[in-house]
């Protein structure tokens, strides 16, 4: 599976960006895609995943904030992040896990959130 991520970019404290992550096959037929960030000298951390069936799951700190969603017309899931804090900058990465536990990441896109 090949991702692609865009959407990056600069924006202030409170506004709002919508990432985008289109996949090279059916997203129906990957069991979990997601979101992960990673900021300077941090670990990567899970955003946002929304599972085959739809179920969705997201770190505690975008709750309200974050929205994941897809469109299989696309092949695309997106991130709607809202009310960005300075705390959400990062390089986020799309990530797919396939049905044979295979695991693929897109090439990260920045997220800079001014104060």
């Amino acid at each position: 599976v090949q991702l692609q991520a865009f959407g990056g970019g600069l924006v202030q404290a409170g506004g709002s960006l919508r990432l985008s992550c289109a996949a090279s096959r059916n997203i129906f037929d990957i069991n979990v895609m997601g979101w992960y960030r990673q900021a300077p000298g941090k670990q990567r951390e899970l955003v946002a995943r929304i599972t085959r069936g739809g179920s969705t799951n997201y770190a505690d700190s975008v709750k309200g904030r974050f929205t994941i969603s897809r469109s299989s017309a696309e092949n695309t899931v997106y991130l709607q992040m809202n009310s960005l804090k300075p705390e959400d900058a990062a390089v986020y990465y799309c990530s797919a896990v396939t049905g044979t536990g295979d695991n693929y990441w897109g090439q990260g896109t920045l997220v800079t959130v001014s104060s």
